[in-house]
């Protein structure tokens, strides 16, 4: 099986058949809000849905647990630039129930990556350049926390506009029942 081959063949087609009108749109968010999500493909589509977006409403960031560990990492650059370029004045933190980040035990990680061909030499490099592997492969112990960390790091960054409200919530992958964690338009809890 060639995936590849198959979806080139399928996007010709879609080209072809002017299937993208529908999704005609521009770089900036209708919604005006970013939002952060894991990449769990049962919220590929759940997720839109159950926030009435369509295309172009919002700009969505997926990673690994909807986790923002780094306040000048990839995924606070990308907020920043949604907020100062595309026009976002919210961010949105959405966590989910089930998540394959809780719980997610590094070690073992960093066993499948010994099994997949990583050698250990490279994870010894790693650790002797001061990579902490553990600390970068956890996960979290409660998805709320971790909601709540998230839109700590985002709120209190030090580039993003102090006015902006930045909410968490988690959302369940089946049925789509959003949990408020934490409301960006309330002042925050001292």
């Amino acid at each position: 099986m060639n995936r590849l081959n198959d979806i080139l063949a399928f996007n010709e087609q879609f080209v072809a058949n002017g299937e993208y009108e529908k999704y005609l749109t521009d770089k900036f968010p209708q919604k005006k809000m970013v939002i952060v999500t894991c990449m769990d493909t049962r919220l590929t589509e759940m997720l839109p849905k159950a926030l009435n977006l369509r295309n172009g409403d919002a700009k969505i960031i997926k990673n690994a647990g909807a986790i923002v560990t780094q306040p000048f990492g990839n995924i606070m650059r990308s907020i920043l630039v949604a907020v100062y370029e595309l026009g976002a004045d919210e961010v949105v933190v959405i966590g989910h129930h089930e998540c394959g980040m809780t719980g997610l035990n590094p070690e073992v990680v960093i066993s499948h990556m010994l099994e997949g061909g990583v050698s250990e030499e490279t994870i010894r490099t790693l650790r002797n350049s001061g990579m902490h592997l553990e600390r970068w492969l956890t996960g979290f112990d409660n998805v709320q926390d971790s909601v709540e960390r998230s839109v700590g790091i985002i709120k209190n960054h030090p580039l993003l506009p102090a006015q902006t409200p930045v909410h968490g919530l988690i959302i369940h992958p089946e049925t789509g029942k959003l949990d408020l964690v934490v409301n960006g338009y309330e002042p925050a809890a001292e």
